[in-house]
């Protein structure tokens, strides 16, 4: 079920690259924290670019980290049923063919992502093609193409970038207060910044990132009755809970990677942090028709 991206870990490590051109930018180019429009300028800058990049490396990472692969010129009849069952959905919902792929794993699965949504991939877990019947598969991968088609990955990419920029926003503003209460008015004159704020800064970070990431799931979360409704109406109400109840009965362990776990049809559960709501309140949303 393809979410767009931002996939936590590939933003973290995006987000540790480009404060390290936070770094250089101040200490180099004399950006100070004390022009508050040039530093909401420059997070802006790196939180919405860090999250792009995660957009635009998105398909990359899930090939590389799923060991995906791409069907070009299907070699036997699942392969050719996959990509005319995609080309169908794709095509109702009124968006490019997206790429189609099958990667290894024993649970039952899904994702989709990329660019936008003429540039995509959707991909399915052989766990899914061996313990699904062809509706019910047909299901999943409608409710793939429709997280295409909502345009998720977008979505969730400028809401992780807006974020992005708040954090880096507000850990520096707040970490600048922080080193200058610990420093003391006797050095608030020398106008550099202390080891304090460069502690206070990572450690705010951490604390907004996690804040961030509530509101993130949170959207995620309401992504996933969307598609699902999505994919009801491109394969059927009936095969789209078939599905959901079949991966309720086999829920297991979640063979992907953690970059694109926040993808797959069959994503963390739990609470706050959560990417999917329970699938039993998925089945009971589509059977009251929202």
């Amino acid at each position: 079920m393809l979410r767009v991206l931002l996939f936590v870990g590939t933003n973290l490590a995006v987000l540790v690259l480009l404060n390290i051109v936070i770094f250089v930018l101040q200490n180099v180019f004399g950006v100070r924290l004390g022009n508050t429009a040039g530093l909401l300028v420059m997070a802006a800058i790196v939180g919405m670019g860090g999250a792009f990049i995660s957009l635009a490396m998105s398909k990359w990472i899930a090939k590389t980290t799923t060991g995906a692969h791409v069907i070009g010129q299907p070699g036997d009849a699942t392969e050719r049923w996959l990509v005319d069952t995609v080309r169908r959905h794709a095509e109702k919902a009124g968006i490019g063919m997206p790429e189609v792929a099958i990667y290894e794993g024993p649970e039952m699965n899904a994702f989709a992502t990329g660019m936008s949504r003429n540039n995509a991939l959707v991909a399915v877990s052989t766990g899914l093609l061996r313990n699904m019947d062809r509706d019910q598969v047909d299901a999943v991968l409608g409710h793939e193409v429709s997280h295409v088609a909502n345009g998720d990955m977008v979505t969730m990419t400028l809401l992780q970038g807006v974020l992005n920029t708040f954090v880096i926003f507000l850990a520096r503003i707040v970490g600048s207060l922080v080193d200058s209460w610990l420093r003391g008015s006797r050095d608030n004159d020398s106008g550099g910044v202390g080891i304090g704020y460069y502690i206070a800064v990572i450690a705010l970070e951490i604390v907004f990132g996690l804040l961030a990431s509530i509101i993130v799931m949170w959207f995620s979360r309401r992504r996933e009755f969307r598609a699902d409704a999505g994919g009801a109406n491109l394969a059927g109400r009936a095969a789209m809970i078939s599905a959901l109840q079949r991966l309720a009965a086999g829920h297991g362990e979640n063979t992907l990677p953690k970059a694109v776990q926040a993808f797959g049809i069959s994503g963390a559960m739990g609470k706050l942090f959560a990417s999917h709501p329970p699938v039993e309140e998925r089945i009971s949303a589509l059977r009251a028709g929202a």
